[in-house]
């Protein structure tokens, strides 16, 4: 064979060439960038054509002469052989067949060679057509302990993980641990599971860091960048933990909320809060406490909970009411004693009822009355939002004094009447799984209103992780996630699922269960008593109610009293 220079627009295609299927534009990307940067390091064969033309005919390296006119080259070295009888498809067949890709190692190795004569990354990247990252890469495992090279090069290679915990360890760590786990010539294959548990550190990544760079700075934390890891990510991280979590401490320390407090993380990753303290999941109101701590990545985390109110001993002024100094009043004989209080408050209580029954009553001035009926110190609520027991006005009277003008009178309009009838309901209803739990009636309030609506999403790893497997497999249904061989894997996949819209699992919607909601509905019927001499004569009284005085009463009174209740 001889070499000839020739322009490559002038050579003819072999029709009976052994590649036939079209090479990817990756390749083909790959093969133009290093004709750019190199020229054609092999050059194609080609023989004169049989067919009675005077040009050359390929044999082998069609891509390489297309990718050369691509490149612009006005000339391509050649080698000239004799016409085949095959037309050159076993010569094609051959090169394509045995030629072979370099070894990852011999690859590395040609890297660092070609940096030694000279090339820069960028260089290497440009000719090779790879992501410079790439070839930084390729760097790091070129520093691969030599003894191990020489193992992998054989084809015992480990796989990707394993590969990134070596390469990132220190020669003589790589060193110390190859001598336990070298191959021998009763077990020549190597446990590199084993090689990269001895080199595995914990690492602290910079992107779970609460703290700026000038903290990072006073505690000696030297970032060092994961070439593994994605190009989009921040993938810097530090083996230095105590001092990444001595920072993430002060950070903690200098940015605590008010109420805030620094607590410990359990076995599980989870807050230890003060004791008798329940956590919120909810929304927090403002006399929540906030617990920061570090979980298991040393992230800094924060949740809301909620103590129960303190009992202060009475002293002092307060251990005798209407006392200055707080001394012990002498009080002389009433001028009523208890016994008759306690019969006005009996008769009372029955006009009360009598008139809550039977007095004409507008809309507006029932809502309020419901208000100031909770408002009442016989009200025990345990409340949903303040998880403490109130007693009257000291917790929902709140509600009922915003229906009271400056000079006590009940004076309200009804947007007044309206935010006070929901703050009592946002105080009273509650579906927590504790002692403030409003029922059945609470998720039928819901339901009604829509607050489904209102549900957060769901699909964090702090609530899938308390569902069972098949509960989280079938959180996949309508989304492109498959289940994976292991819940933890399907869980984080949901979540990052998830992150892009909203999830809320069954569960947790607010239609109450049919069953639960027909037993309540039995356990509090109404039912009606058979009526008597008794219940007679009061139908009789609320008939003669209903068309005017009642007996034995001044119509002048009757009349004025109605007009006093339905104002």
């Amino acid at each position: 064979m001889e070499i000839k220079l020739i322009d490559p627009r002038s050579l003819v295609e072999n029709p009976d060439r052994a590649r036939r299927t079209k090479s990817s534009p990756q390749s083909d990307a790959l093969l133009l960038a290093t004709i750019r940067a190199v020229g054609i390091v092999q050059p194609p064969v080609v023989a004169p054509q049989t067919d009675g033309g005077n040009g050359y005919v390929i044999h082998s390296g069609h891509r390489r002469v297309r990718q050369a006119i691509v490149a612009g080259l006005e000339e391509i070295a050649v080698l000239v052989g004799e016409p085949a009888e095959d037309g050159g498809a076993l010569r094609s067949m051959v090169e394509n067949i045995a030629r072979e890709n370099l070894n990852p190692v011999d690859q590395w190795r040609a890297i660092e060679r070609l940096v030694a004569l000279g090339w820069t990354e960028e260089a290497i990247a440009v000719a090779l057509a790879l992501p410079i990252r790439q070839i930084r890469k390729l760097r790091l495992l070129a520093n691969v302990l030599p003894a191990m090279l020489d193992h992998m090069a054989k084809g015992d290679m480990p796989n990707e993980g394993q590969l990134r915990t070596i390469a990132s360890a220190a020669l003589d760590e790589q060193k110390e641990v190859w001598k336990k786990h070298k191959p021998s010539k009763a077990d020549p294959q190597v446990s590199w599971w084993s090689v990269a548990q001895g080199l595995q550190k914990t690492r602290m990544y910079a992107r779970d860091a609460s703290f700026d760079d000038d903290l990072a700075q006073a505690y000696g934390i030297a970032w060092v960048e994961d070439l593994f890891a994605p190009a989009d990510e921040d993938s810097r991280y530090t083996t230095d933990v105590e001092a990444f979590l001595g920072a993430q401490q002060e950070w903690m320390t200098a940015n605590l909320p008010k109420r805030g407090s620094i607590v410990e993380a359990g076995q599980w990753g989870e807050p230890k809060l003060p004791p008798k303290a329940e956590r919120v999941y909810g929304k927090a109101s403002k006399s929540d406490h906030t617990a920061m701590y570090l979980d298991r990545d040393g992230k800094v985390q924060s949740v809301a909970y909620r103590m129960p109110e303190a009992k202060k001993p009475r002293s002092g002024k307060d251990a005798y009411p209407g006392s200055d100094d707080g001394a012990p009043i002498v009080n002389t004989r009433p001028d009523v004693t208890r016994k008759g209080m306690e019969m006005i408050g009996d008769l009372r209580t029955d006009a009360l009822h009598e008139a809550l029954s039977r007095a004409p009553i507008e809309d507006d001035t029932l809502m309020a009355l419901l208000v100031l009926a909770f408002a009442g110190q016989n009200v025990s609520v345990a409340s949903g939002t303040r998880d403490v027991s109130y007693y009257g006005a000291v917790g929902l009277g709140e509600h009922a004094a915003r229906l009271f003008d400056q000079d006590g009178k009940l004076e309200f309009d009804m947007e007044t009447l309206r935010i006070a009838v929901r703050s009592l309901l946002v105080d009273v209803l509650s579906c927590r799984e504790n002692r403030s739990d409003s029922g059945v009636v609470a998720r039928v309030a819901g339901n009604i209103i829509g607050a489904d609506n209102f549900l957060p999403n769901m699909g964090t790893d702090e609530f899938l992780s308390c569902l069972s497997r098949p509960a989280l497999e079938a959180s996949c249904k309508g989304t492109s996630i498959l289940p994976r061989q292991r819940v933890k894997d399907t869980r984080a996949a949901l979540v990052e699922h998830f992150q892009a819209e909203r999830f809320v699992h069954q569960a947790a919607l607010f239609a109450p269960d049919p069953e639960k909601l027909s037993a309540w509905l039995r356990k509090n019927e109404v039912v009606e008593e058979p009526e008597d001499e008794g219940a007679s004569e009061h139908a009789a009284l609320e008939d003669d109610t209903s068309g005017g005085p009642v007996p034995g009463h001044n119509a002048d009174d009757y009349e004025e009293g109605f007009r006093e209740a339905a104002e």
